[in-house]
């Protein structure tokens, strides 16, 4: 198996066995990078596909200062918040931008929940895929990418509020669906 520097200096050679390294050694890390923003395997297969692309594409410009791994990923988010914002183009969201009283309460909401010890992994990514475009956007990259609001309002062209807003009902959300399976799986 080749090592990252023998991947990346093979690909800016264009040599096709870099390419295929490349692939078979990242491409499922990278598709559970791209499901989180997706709301299907299909999707998220599709954002891979574009993501290698671009990866293939400006591979000469990793200057290996960080980790490799981190840069393919962030090729993948990139790539999934861009076809999302192509989609929003598309289609208009219902985002009550005036919900200061929402924004105010997640301000205040200092819960938090350990999702893992509740949850096996793989319910709360279907989870995850059932959240609203907006909402698994903005939490995927507040809590999963550890972005701020402020950047994630420049990433996506919502305002702050809104992205505090998306956050706080994703959190809702999954909250009420986790309280649901733990009230079913009580009652069996």
């Amino acid at each position: 198996m080749l090592s990252d520097d023998q991947i990346i200096e093979g690909c800016k050679k264009g040599k096709r066995h870099a390419y295929s390294a490349l692939y078979k050694k990242y491409a499922a890390v990278l598709l559970a990078v791209c499901y989180r923003y997706t709301k299907s395997r299909m999707e998220a297969e599709d954002v891979l596909q574009e993501g290698f692309v671009k990866v293939f594409q400006k591979i000469g410009s990793f200057e290996s200062r960080g980790s490799f791994e981190g840069w393919l990923k962030r090729v993948m988010v990139n790539t999934a918040i861009n076809q999302y914002k192509a989609k929003q183009r598309q289609k208009t969201l219902d985002i009550d931008l005036n919900s200061k009283e929402i924004v105010q309460k997640h301000e205040n909401d200092n819960e938090a929940i350990e999702l893992e010890e509740i949850i096996p992994q793989a319910e709360l990514m279907k989870l995850l895929q059932q959240l609203p475009d907006g909402y698994r956007m903005v939490f995927n990259m507040y809590a999963i990418e550890g972005l701020q609001h402020n950047e994630i309002s420049e990433e996506l062209n919502i305002s702050v509020s809104t992205s505090k807003t998306q956050l706080f009902k994703a959190r809702r959300w999954l909250r009420q669906k986790i309280e649901e399976r733990q009230q079913k799986l009580v009652h069996l």
